[in-house]
């Protein structure tokens, strides 16, 4: 009689997958993209007033995060975005003072803890400590308006590598729909006015709106969450800034989405009200 051995089976081994040598993380991807403005702004045009102010923007917004990080929520806050709010004040504002970008900062960064609604903070940090000094500190604080001029590389270079971050941040859709409402709302004021066409479009070619398009506007923490809730938002806020602009409001971009992104805000979180209470009696009936 032969005996037979069985032999075990094993499972079949499962390919791994092999980690990349680099992966960065997202919450690196807009600092580093902000920062490559500001080097293309200021190599190509000095659009800084100085580096010593937009430091102490730039340190004002990351030591207070940490610190109201800790007072509001006893962790300490990653400071990536903070760093953006520091280097948008720096880069935005205009004055001969040291003061205004501490105080720009300041405002910006508190904004975050203390104006919320239903645990959300329905203005864009560096939105609206910007839009607050120019309003109230008109005669000290100015805001940035160069243009690219007719050097064209610059901008190109910031737009593509802006494009592809945001497409992989997937809000590629909030700067897109903005950009193709701002140029025809353009012609439309070009032809109330009688302006040229080119000198109504210029304004988007500048480093003012590379900041404006690819981080405020699409802040994740301040819009809408639906998409198409988000593309009538930007839609509406270039709608504003036309009007604005009419009537020779010089920094309409900032006061509209100061207006219209914490209106669309404060619509969803009573919608989402509204759509709880009846589940809430469902419960307690």
């Amino acid at each position: 009689m032969s005996q037979t051995t069985s032999v075990p089976v094993l499972p079949p081994q499962v390919p791994t997958r092999k980690k990349p040598l680099f992966k960065l993380d997202n919450r690196y991807i807009a600092p580093a993209f902000i920062t490559c403005i500001l080097l293309a702004g200021h190599l190509s045009f000095g659009i800084l007033e100085s580096y010593q102010k937009t430091l102490l923007a730039i340190v004002t917004s990351i030591l207070l995060e940490l610190v109201l990080g800790q007072v509001f929520y006893r962790k300490w806050v990653h400071p990536a975005s903070a760093y953006i709010t520091g280097i948008s004040v720096g880069i935005l504002v205009r004055s001969l003072a040291f003061w205004p970008y501490a105080l720009c900062s300041a405002i910006s960064i508190t904004s975050k803890y203390v104006l919320r609604v239903k645990g959300r903070h329905i203005w864009n940090p560096s939105n609206f400590g910007i839009s607050v000094m120019l309003f109230l500190a008109a005669d000290t604080v100015a805001s940035l308006s160069i243009q690219w001029g007719n050097y064209l590389w610059p901008m190109l270079v910031i737009w593509a590598l802006g494009s592809v971050i945001i497409w992989r941040l997937r809000r590629f859709h909030i700067t897109g729909i903005y950009v193709v409402s701002f140029i025809a709302f353009a012609f439309l004021r070009s032809w109330m006015t009688g302006s040229p066409w080119q000198s109504e479009i210029a304004p988007i070619t500048g480093p003012m709106y590379q900041l404006f398009i690819f981080f405020m506007i699409t802040d994740p923490k301040t819009t809408v969450r639906s998409q198409k809730g988000q593309c009538l938002v930007v839609f509406l806020i270039a709608f504003l800034e036309m009007v604005m602009r009419l009537r020779q409001i010089v920094y309409a971009p900032f006061y509209a989405l100061f207006i219209v992104g914490p209106i669309a805000m404060l619509v969803e979180i009573w919608m989402d009200s509204r759509r709880s209470n009846p589940a809430k009696l469902s419960i307690a009936q």
